[in-house]
Order: C-alpha cells, then structure tokens, then sequence
C-alpha cells in the first residue's frame, strides 16, 4: 500500500532560468537524474521550459512526499477531502518561489507561481481509498521525522 508514483512539473518561462526550477524539483524529489527539461514553443511562439521530476518505485517517491515535512503532511492530511480525486491521486500545489527559497508552502492557484504535483495512491478492490490516503500520508510524516523535515508553519 501506499504511494504508487509521484510527479511534479514546474513551467518556466522563456525568460527565466529553467536550472533554477530544475534544482528546485531535484531537492524535491532527492535525484538529480529525475529531473526532464522539455523546450517547447508556445502558442504565441516565445520559448517554454517544462520542467518534470517522477518518481515511479515506492520508496523514493515516499520520501519526495516527505519532504514536504510535517506540517505540510498534516494540511494535506485535512484537506484530503478537496485534493484527492476519483482516480486516487491527490493533487498538491507548492508556491514555486517559496520552494526556490527553500520553504514548502502549500498554496492553490493564484497569482503566484507553483509547482504542480500528483501522487498516485496504490488502491486496491475493497480498500478504503481515505484509510489508503491517511496511512500514506501517515507514513511520510513518519519518514519526514526520521530526517528531521520540520519546516516552519505554514
């Protein structure tokens, strides 16, 4: 049980520096070789940099989840009920420029950048898909403890 896969993309401007996203998501995911930079053209012609981390083996992806630290966990953990959907994935926005700071901070769109991330829960027929959520999540924070990922409240 638990997280099945987990991704997270950033979109950087022509304009901006993709490096700086792409070393945002690697802290994130804690792999350096996860990390895909796609150019692409917008719809106006100007240049886009997508930037992507996945994680697909259980253990890494556990631990890219941890690091968004406890306090983090714990708001996910409230607000399952707005961020999971039908396909057993909950969805987690980050406010980019706190992530480039160093400090996860769980936001929802606005004005502000962010980063976009899926994890995919491993359910089963028969399993309750809100128990599956809070133990995964539960054992984050558990992992989150163990290294000591106790950024400031949100």
């Amino acid at each position: 049980m638990g997280v099945h896969h987990i991704t997270w993309h950033s979109t950087a401007s022509g304009l901006e520096d993709e490096t700086i996203h792409a070393a945002a998501l690697a802290w994130l995911v804690g792999d350096n070789d996860a990390i895909i930079i796609e150019r692409m053209s917008s719809y106006h012609g100007s240049y886009v940099h997508m930037v992507t981390a996945e994680l697909t083996r259980k253990g890494p992806a556990t631990k890219s989840l941890a690091r968004l630290g406890v306090n983090a966990l714990d708001l996910l953990k409230e607000q399952l009920g707005q961020r999971m959907d039908e396909d057993n994935v909950i969805h987690i926005r980050l406010d980019l420029l706190d992530l480039i700071a160093g400090k996860i901070t769980l936001t929802s769109p606005g004005d502000r950048p962010t980063v976009k991330g899926k994890t995919k829960l491993q359910v089963y027929p028969g399993d309750d898909v809100t128990d599956i959520a809070h133990q995964t999540l539960h054992e984050a924070i558990v992992v989150a403890k163990r290294l000591n990922l106790n950024p400031s409240p949100q």
